[in-house]
Protein backbone atom coordinates (compact mmCIF):
# COMPACT_ATOMS: atom_id res chain seq x y z
CA UNK A 1 0.00 0.00 0.00
CA UNK A 2 1.30 3.54 -0.91
CA UNK A 3 1.32 5.88 2.39
CA UNK A 4 0.85 9.30 0.82
CA UNK A 5 2.75 12.41 2.08
CA UNK A 6 0.42 15.09 2.66
CA UNK A 7 2.52 18.77 2.42
CA UNK A 8 0.99 21.35 5.05
CA UNK A 9 2.05 24.91 5.19
CA UNK A 10 2.02 27.06 8.03
CA UNK A 11 0.12 30.91 6.65
CA UNK A 12 0.79 31.68 10.48
CA UNK A 13 2.96 30.55 13.13
CA UNK A 14 0.39 29.33 15.61
CA UNK A 15 -1.26 27.47 13.18
CA UNK A 16 -1.18 23.21 13.67
CA UNK A 17 -0.03 20.46 11.50
CA UNK A 18 -2.59 18.13 11.80
CA UNK A 19 -1.33 14.58 13.30
CA UNK A 20 -3.15 11.57 14.49
CA UNK A 21 -3.11 10.67 17.68
CA UNK A 22 -3.14 6.98 18.19
CA UNK A 23 -2.00 4.09 15.54
CA UNK A 24 -5.83 3.39 14.87
CA UNK A 25 -7.01 7.21 14.61
CA UNK A 26 -8.50 7.34 10.94
CA UNK A 27 -8.63 10.97 11.06
CA UNK A 28 -6.41 13.77 12.85
CA UNK A 29 -8.16 17.12 14.56
CA UNK A 30 -7.92 20.58 12.64
CA UNK A 31 -7.67 23.66 14.57
CA UNK A 32 -9.13 26.70 14.25
CA UNK A 33 -7.08 29.90 13.71
CA UNK A 34 -8.75 33.35 13.91
CA UNK A 35 -7.17 36.71 12.36
CA UNK A 36 -4.53 38.54 14.07
CA UNK A 37 -6.46 40.16 16.76
CA UNK A 38 -9.72 38.39 17.19
CA UNK A 39 -9.66 36.58 20.39
CA UNK A 40 -13.16 34.37 19.34
CA UNK A 41 -15.62 33.84 17.43
CA UNK A 42 -19.40 33.76 18.22
CA UNK A 43 -21.47 31.41 15.97
CA UNK A 44 -24.80 32.14 16.43
CA UNK A 45 -27.97 29.74 16.53
CA UNK A 46 -28.47 29.02 12.72
CA UNK A 47 -25.59 30.81 11.85
CA UNK A 48 -22.53 29.31 9.59
CA UNK A 49 -19.38 30.71 8.60
CA UNK A 50 -15.71 29.47 7.31
CA UNK A 51 -13.17 29.13 10.00
CA UNK A 52 -9.54 28.73 8.99
CA UNK A 53 -6.83 26.90 10.05
CA UNK A 54 -3.53 28.98 9.06
CA UNK A 55 -2.66 26.04 6.54
CA UNK A 56 -2.58 25.32 2.84
CA UNK A 57 -2.23 21.95 1.87
CA UNK A 58 -0.65 19.75 -0.93
CA UNK A 59 -1.98 16.17 -1.34
CA UNK A 60 -0.92 13.99 -4.26
CA UNK A 61 -2.98 13.15 -7.08
CA UNK A 62 -5.05 10.49 -6.71
CA UNK A 63 -5.90 11.24 -2.95
CA UNK A 64 -8.06 13.74 -1.19
CA UNK A 65 -8.88 14.93 2.51
CA UNK A 66 -12.46 14.35 3.69
CA UNK A 67 -13.04 17.15 6.33
CA UNK A 68 -15.64 16.40 8.51
CA UNK A 69 -17.69 17.40 11.86
CA UNK A 70 -16.21 15.93 15.28
CA UNK A 71 -18.24 13.77 17.15
CA UNK A 72 -18.06 15.87 20.61
CA UNK A 73 -18.56 19.53 19.59
CA UNK A 74 -22.05 17.89 17.21
CA UNK A 75 -23.50 16.41 20.14
CA UNK A 76 -22.82 18.81 22.84
CA UNK A 77 -23.33 22.45 20.68
CA UNK A 78 -24.96 21.55 17.69
CA UNK A 79 -21.73 22.37 16.26
CA UNK A 80 -21.56 20.71 12.50
CA UNK A 81 -19.91 20.83 8.82
CA UNK A 82 -22.38 23.45 7.22
CA UNK A 83 -21.68 21.39 3.42
CA UNK A 84 -21.83 17.88 5.44
CA UNK A 85 -18.00 16.64 4.55
CA UNK A 86 -15.66 18.82 3.00
CA UNK A 87 -13.79 17.39 -0.19
CA UNK A 88 -10.28 18.89 -0.37
CA UNK A 89 -9.31 17.60 -4.14
CA UNK A 90 -5.50 17.16 -4.51
CA UNK A 91 -4.91 20.38 -7.03
CA UNK A 92 -6.25 22.80 -4.06
CA UNK A 93 -3.74 25.28 -2.82
CA UNK A 94 -5.72 27.78 -1.12
CA UNK A 95 -6.50 28.26 2.82
CA UNK A 96 -7.95 25.56 4.64
CA UNK A 97 -11.23 26.08 5.91
CA UNK A 98 -14.09 24.71 7.69
CA UNK A 99 -17.18 25.25 7.06
CA UNK A 100 -19.31 25.13 10.22
CA UNK A 101 -22.87 25.54 11.21
CA UNK A 102 -24.64 25.88 14.67
CA UNK A 103 -27.16 23.63 14.99
CA UNK A 104 -27.96 24.30 18.49
CA UNK A 105 -30.11 26.80 20.47
CA UNK A 106 -27.54 28.77 22.36
CA UNK A 107 -24.13 30.61 20.33
CA UNK A 108 -21.31 28.68 20.23
CA UNK A 109 -17.73 30.30 21.15
CA UNK A 110 -14.56 29.40 18.98
CA UNK A 111 -11.39 30.49 20.31
CA UNK A 112 -7.81 30.15 18.80
CA UNK A 113 -6.46 26.51 19.02
CA UNK A 114 -10.04 24.32 19.07
CA UNK A 115 -10.38 21.80 17.69
CA UNK A 116 -13.03 22.56 15.16
CA UNK A 117 -13.34 19.40 12.80
CA UNK A 118 -11.53 15.83 11.74
CA UNK A 119 -9.73 15.56 8.68
CA UNK A 120 -9.42 12.13 6.88
CA UNK A 121 -7.40 11.13 3.87
CA UNK A 122 -8.72 8.72 1.28
CA UNK A 123 -7.62 7.12 -1.95
CA UNK A 124 -9.91 8.43 -5.13
CA UNK A 125 -9.78 5.77 -7.74
CA UNK A 126 -10.00 7.07 -11.55
CA UNK A 127 -13.51 6.73 -12.74
CA UNK A 128 -15.18 7.20 -15.79
CA UNK A 129 -19.01 8.57 -16.83
CA UNK A 130 -20.35 6.65 -19.14
CA UNK A 131 -23.98 7.27 -20.78
CA UNK A 132 -25.69 3.85 -21.07
CA UNK A 133 -29.50 3.26 -22.90
CA UNK A 134 -30.36 1.35 -19.74
CA UNK A 135 -29.49 0.01 -16.58
CA UNK A 136 -29.29 -3.69 -14.91
CA UNK A 137 -31.61 -4.46 -12.55
CA UNK A 138 -31.16 -5.31 -8.67
CA UNK A 139 -33.52 -6.34 -5.90
CA UNK A 140 -33.88 -2.74 -4.52
CA UNK A 141 -34.70 -1.36 -7.96
CA UNK A 142 -35.57 1.86 -7.72
CA UNK A 143 -36.67 2.37 -3.62
CA UNK A 144 -34.85 4.75 -2.15
CA UNK A 145 -34.78 7.03 1.01
CA UNK A 146 -35.26 4.26 3.58
CA UNK A 147 -36.49 1.59 1.43
CA UNK A 148 -34.58 -1.01 2.27
CA UNK A 149 -35.37 -0.24 6.03
CA UNK A 150 -39.22 -0.89 5.27
CA UNK A 151 -41.43 -3.91 4.08
CA UNK A 152 -41.41 -4.99 0.54
CA UNK A 153 -45.34 -3.94 1.10
CA UNK A 154 -44.49 -0.30 2.68
CA UNK A 155 -41.90 0.05 0.36
CA UNK A 156 -44.46 0.09 -2.89
CA UNK A 157 -42.89 -3.10 -4.41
Amino acid sequence: MTIPVIRFMKTHPDARIPQRQTPGSTCADLHALLPDGVDELVILPGERCAVETGLRVAIPEGWEIQVRARSGISLKHGITMANGIGSIDSDFRGMLAVLVVNLDREAYTIRNGDRIAQMKVSQVPPWIAQEVEDLDDTERGQGGFGSTGMSAEKAGK
